[in-house]
């Protein structure tokens, strides 16, 4: 393995070389005149192959500057996509190296996606940032930052699924942070979200559960009673809401709880029925 691995990085180094020669025979005078993008194009490709020999090498840091290096030649040669696309790669190589120049590397590929407004792709690559900061780099406030802006872009979208995804990420770091009227009003307002779909509606009871824990973190009294209007208003709301409301009491259902009195009267009559029986035999 190891020999193998010192092949593969020898091989990268000898691609390197190669593409840094193409690249400055490009930027020579008589290289701009004859031919000198499809010299940058040959240096792209040579990037792109030493990038993918230094993976297989396990040296991720080497492949993740080779890949950025490709992509900036492709910004230079106005292929956005293909510049984007090695970003990523760049990035994926990085996290497992430097976590910090992975951001830098994804942050680079979301301003390409935005600008060819390629949203629901930016907003991907927005929660690999936030999960890079919440696993690695250890800083849950750019994290929310990163997963509310996915959130965003994914509301432009119409992907309501998706952003309401992110959100709930977001109540959740808000609520550690004891940030919890932030938490409240995303709770609610993904519940509020669930209960307008036929499918999503009884995971409805979940958020606004959540919503109440943080209710009574803020105030017991700002929690009594909250959810189950929430509920029954927004049913009400509903055209041919009959459906709903009759779901309503079912998904905030607490266990009845009986008072001693109330349960020596149980007793007392179930011993009544146990006599009258008796007699009757």
């Amino acid at each position: 393995m190891a020999a193998m691995a010192a092949e593969k990085e020898a091989e990268a180094q000898r691609l390197l070389s190669e593409a840094e020669r193409k690249v400055r025979g490009a930027q020579s005078f008589l290289g701009g005149l004859f031919g000198g993008s499809s010299r940058l194009e040959e240096a792209c490709d040579c990037y792109t192959r030493a990038a993918n020999m230094f993976k297989m090498a396990k040296n991720w840091s080497q492949a993740g500057a080779a890949f950025s290096r490709a992509a900036q030649l492709q910004l230079q040669l106005q292929s956005k996509h293909d510049a984007a696309t090695n970003f990523v790669d760049a990035g994926n190589a990085f996290k497992k190296a430097d976590p910090q120049e992975a951001v830098t590397c994804l942050l680079r590929a979301i301003e390409i996606y935005t600008d060819m407004g390629r949203f629901t792709i930016a907003a991907k690559h927005h929660i690999a940032i936030a999960e890079i900061y919440e696993s690695d780099l250890l800083d849950i406030e750019k994290a929310v930052a990163h997963y509310e802006q996915a959130a965003d872009y994914y509301r432009g979208e119409e992907s309501t699924s998706s952003a309401n995804k992110c959100l709930l990420k977001v109540a959740a770091y808000a609520a550690q942070l004891e940030q919890f009227p932030r938490a409240i009003d995303i709770y609610e307002q993904v519940g509020s979200v669930a209960m307008d779909s036929p499918l999503l509606k009884y995971s409805a009871k979940e958020h606004f559960f959540r919503a109440a824990l943080c209710h009574f973190c803020v105030d017991m009294l700002n929690a009594k009673g909250r959810p189950v209007p929430l509920l029954r208003g927004h049913a009400q709301r509903q055209a041919g809401g009959a459906a709903i409301r009759g779901d309503v009491p079912g998904l905030l259902r607490l266990p009845r709880v009986q008072t001693p009195q109330a349960a020596g009267g149980s007793r007392g009559a179930e011993r009544g029925r146990l006599h009258r029986r008796r007699e009757g035999v």
